[in-house]
């Protein structure tokens, strides 16, 4: 008995210590890449967010941040630099970048942010589930229902969009502005672009043929979102955007989407599963925004006013900020 209880204790030394060396185990400092394909609010809240959450779970990184300026070859020497350096997660915010990452990197996660169609995008086969070392957030929006309320609020009968015809994503939004546009039974007139520095002739080219212009999460078209404004602001036609970040700094009659910042703080909680909690990305179904708390909506009253456009009292209470008189409230 005495040889047994010997046995034990010798046991749970040894189970103590070890716990105890795990305990004392620093975790080592993670190399994380986080690469956007234009600086422009939306993008840059998600970069913040991500490292916000990651920093907010005790999980110590360095952080390279890279900007491919809306240039595809520069995505793709991103990539590499991230495959040269072996970074231990490599993030990618917007579709050319998280192709970029994925079609260079084989051996390490490759994580996408606010990417409209994935499946489009060809990151991940089903959004069920993560594809070999691939997984990530969308950014999808209910364009059509976008739409339908854009009708309504305004009663506009032909609608403008513009759209980068060289991004995966943007192609997939123009079919859903399609169907929008036929469900809620308005003409549809469309020019496409290659870069941002069109965006301006774009605008000029349809602002006098449409009734107001609808804006998908178009990363070229947004980074040169002041020109389509100022086109369209002074035509006095509304402008609905389905992101917000872009609209508050007054322009866009009407802004509805999900908050970017809260998209990154969801990335990181991504990177975390696969880093702490061990999971493989393709064991991590696609996420998507879909709680009434990660969407806002912006009524800019001043833009809504120019364009003689009254907004319901009962839409006005939905919006949780306002810009009136210049100014931007939040609710």
């Amino acid at each position: 008995m005495k040889k047994l209880l010997c046995t034990i204790m010798a046991l749970t030394a040894i189970a103590s210590m070890t716990i105890s060396a795990k305990a004392g185990k620093k975790q080592k400092k993670l190399k994380i890449g986080i690469a956007k394909i234009v600086q422009h609010p939306a993008l840059d809240q998600i970069e913040k967010g991500i490292q916000d959450r990651l920093n907010e779970l005790g999980i110590e990184a360095e952080f390279n941040l890279q900007n491919a300026n809306g240039d595809v070859s520069t995505a793709a020497q991103i990539a590499s630099l991230y495959k040269t350096q072996k970074v231990d997660v490599a993030v990618g915010i917007a579709t050319p970048v998280a192709v970029a990452l994925a079609n260079t990197i084989k051996n390490k996660p490759v994580v996408f942010s606010c990417i409209t169609d994935p499946v489009g995008a060809g990151l991940v086969n089903d959004i069920n589930h993560g594809y070999r070392n691939i997984t990530g957030l969308s950014d999808a929006v209910p364009t059509v229902e976008d739409i339908k309320l854009f009708k309504e609020l305004t009663g506009i009968k032909t609608l403008g969009y513009i759209y980068t015809s060289d991004e995966a994503n943007s192609i997939s939004s123009l079919e859903q502005v399609k169907e929008g546009c036929e469900k809620a039974g308005l003409k549809l007139v469309t020019q496409s672009i290659t870069k941002s520095d069109e965006v301006k002739v774009a605008a000029e080219s349809i602002v006098n043929r449409v009734d107001g212009i609808y804006l998908t999460t178009d990363n070229t078209v947004f980074s040169a979102l002041p020109a389509l404004i100022a086109v369209f602001n002074k035509a006095k036609k509304p402008i609905y955007s389905a992101d917000v970040t872009g609209a508050m700094t007054g322009g866009i009659a009407i802004a509805s989407g999900f908050n970017y910042y809260k998209a990154g703080l969801a990335t990181g909680d991504i990177i975390k599963e696969i880093v702490i909690d061990g999971k493989k990305p393709s064991q991590i179904p696609v996420r998507f925004m879909t709680k009434p708390s990660d969407k806002d909506i912006l009524l800019d009253l001043d833009a809504l006013k120019d364009c003689g456009i009254t907004i319901p009292e009962s839409y006005l209470n939905q919006a949780n900020m306002i810009f009136e008189n210049g100014h931007l409230t939040n609710k």
